[in-house]
């Protein structure tokens, strides 16, 4: 009895990690912007780290781990490059690290199941 998709070069893991890649690019995104605190330029890190937290949020809610979108909400609130809080100081950057830690977790546990060959999502 064989199964109904070929079997991967790598093997067939039954599920594929979304958010894997927006997550490393924020966790990145996040690790430089450390630096960057208080200078002019950190809008940019900004505007990344929020956009990448809405990307997460929508791979979230597709694989259906809903619980994820509360804590990048409110990422994309504490970042947002549009009406800046201003943070400084150790407790913004412990903020980093703690977003950092929670993209890496969210791209490493938001799984979707892969489609079985010839279905449509």
């Amino acid at each position: 009895m064989s199964s109904p998709r070929p079997a991967s070069r790598y093997g067939d893991p039954g599920f594929r990690r979304l958010a894997l890649a927006p997550a490393l690019i924020a966790a990145v995104v996040l690790f430089v912007g450390i630096a960057l605190i208080g200078d002019g330029t950190f809008v940019f890190i900004s505007w990344g780290v929020s956009v990448l937290a809405l990307i997460v949020i929508v791979f979230a809610m597709q694989a259906r781990h809903w619980w994820w979108a509360p804590v990048f909400a409110a990422v994309v609130v504490l970042w947002n490059p549009v009406v800046p809080f201003g943070f400084d100081g150790p407790a913004w950057l412990g903020a980093q690290y703690l977003a950092i830690l929670a993209f890496l977790a969210a791209g490493i546990l938001i799984k979707v199941p892969t489609p079985a060959e010839g279905t449509r999502r």
